[in-house]
């Protein structure tokens, strides 16, 4: 078996899969989310180390699976996150900071405002932007009193999730992370594939505190005996999103893939060829295989399903997320209500920090049932805003998009999103791609599976939603969305 921990913003999950690439069993625990201040979001490093490790060993025992029968460990992580640990004790110094958060809106303005966002841009393929990890880990180094000075001693370690899984699954014998989340941290240069000496310098993060990179797929570590029992190797590691376009087999030039999670993201494979985007789309790794580099263009949607939470948690108009697509089936349509979920800015092609919330449109007629549909509809349209810049920067003309993820079994969502889009969208059989691609890095750097033509073999469709509606009724929808989106841009601008 494979055993693949996927550790998400929200929850971390661990998956057992066969050969078939079957799934065999499913553990999941959710993590606290911890909001200090308004447009803050951080995790508890600990929490996240202990809720995995639980969630590894609970799947493993539903499987019926010894650890000595585990060929390999794979592992998909939320990317941008940012946590410092002390190297001796593996102690995080402060809380993970969340890529959800905003804090360092304003030292990125610092770098664009000394002419840097160009060049960072071209070396990174990324925007100088409080998503990324570089100017989370000068926050902390600068915000943790003496942290600066025992960083440039060697004595702290910065990794996204991934690198602190690994250093804790191996007892910190292992300080690691692959391409691809390396290629988030705003300190890495895509072309030379190594950390890049002037963005450390332009951000101020000490060489001292990077992990070593490696590749995706490849023994890199093997755990301590105590944690299951027996070493296991960890040979798959992947950022989730590139685990997911992994999984759903988009290996080939064009193929685009969409993950409903708590952000929703859309990722083209480029194959080995860097596309820079025109729309401020982000050029990324998408995996290394031994020694093949692919690429892939990506737009990130920062609040996805996390609208339907707010809808549970904030408003209170549903009592568990499964409610909202009866909700917003109670209504024939929006009613002319459009809700922009810009809860800590605006992601891709927009990338506004500033803006924030709206609901538009709001009538005496309007109800719980028009604003819960204006909530999975915003969904589909950011998706679409994404896709629309994709096939214009790319020049590839998307025939399809393969969708994965929490929100993507909802078949009103699904299918509104090939309505807005003009396009099939394409639901596969396993929907749990992220965790499934970790396993298929994993196992191919063990020699589980002997190449990717089995990988392929093993992808079936479970649905495909055509579009139903007009390409006119369709501009007319997108048009009253642009009108929302650009009224809540700008809204938190200071001044």
């Amino acid at each position: 078996m494979i055993l693949a921990l996927d550790q998400g913003t929200t929850s971390s999950r661990a998956i057992v899969f066969d050969s078939n690439g079957g799934i065999r069993a499913v553990a999941q625990r959710e993590v606290t989310q911890l909001y200090p201040q308004p447009g803050w979001v951080e995790h508890d490093p600990e929490e996240i180390w202990q809720t995995q490790l639980a969630v590894a060993r609970e799947a493993l025992d539903r499987a019926g699976v010894q650890a000595r029968d585990v060929a390999a460990i794979g592992i998909a992580n939320q990317r941008e996150t940012t946590v410092v640990w002390v190297r001796a004790t593996g102690k995080p110094i402060h809380h993970a900071i969340v890529w959800q958060d905003r804090r360092t809106a304003a030292a990125c303005g610092a770098l664009k405002a000394r002419g840097l966002d160009a060049a960072i841009t071209a070396k990174t393929g990324l925007l100088a932007d409080a998503y990324f990890s570089g100017t989370k880990i000068a926050w902390i180094l600068d915000q943790v009193p003496g942290a600066r000075a025992r960083a440039h001693a060697g004595e702290l370690a910065f990794g996204t999730i991934d690198s602190w899984l690994i250093s804790k699954l191996t007892g910190g014998a292992a300080h690691v992370t692959d391409v691809t989340n390396a290629s988030r941290t705003l300190l890495y240069n895509i072309a030379s594939g190594a950390w890049d000496e002037e963005l450390l310098a332009w951000l101020d993060v000490p060489a001292t505190v990077l992990p070593r990179i490696c590749a995706s797929s490849g023994v890199v570590a093997e755990t301590t005996p105590g944690l299951f029992g027996t070493r296991i190797p960890i040979a798959g590691i992947a950022g989730d999103q590139q685990a997911a376009l992994f999984g759903q087999r988009c290996t080939a030039p064009g193929m685009t893939k969409n993950t409903y999670g708590t952000g929703c993201f859309m990722l083209m494979s480029t194959g080995e060829r860097i596309v820079r985007s025109p729309s401020q789309l982000l050029s990324t790794a998408a995996c290394a295989t031994g020694t093949a580099m692919q690429y892939a263009l990506e737009g990130s949607v920062f609040i996805g399903g996390a609208v339907v939470q707010w809808l549970r948690d904030g408003l209170g108009i549903i009592r568990t997320s499964g409610e909202v697509e009866a909700l917003a089936g109670s209504v024939p349509d929006n009613g002319g209500v459009y809700l922009v979920p810009a809860f800590t800015g605006l992601g891709s092609p927009h990338w506004d920090p500033h803006a924030r919330g709206a609901i538009m449109g709001l009538t005496r007629g309007s109800s719980a049932g028009h604003i819960a549909r204006a909530a999975l509809e915003s969904i589909a349209y950011q998706t679409a805003d994404v896709l629309q810049a994709m096939a214009t920067d790319s020049g590839i003309a998307l025939r399809e998009l393969r969708v994965d993820g929490g929100a993507a079994r909802n078949n009103a969502l699904m299918q509104f999103q090939a309505d807005v889009l003009g396009l099939r969208v394409v639901r596969p059989q396993i929907q749990e791609t992220t965790a499934l691609g970790a396993a298929y890095l994993a196992g191919l750097g063990t020699g589980y599976w002997q190449n990717t033509a089995q990988l392929d073999a093993q992808w079936q469709v479970d649905r495909v939603f055509e579009p139903q509606i007009s390409h006119d009724r369709a501009r007319q929808l997108l048009a009253g969305w642009h009108k929302a989106v650009a009224r809540s841009k700008g809204w938190a601008e200071p001044g």
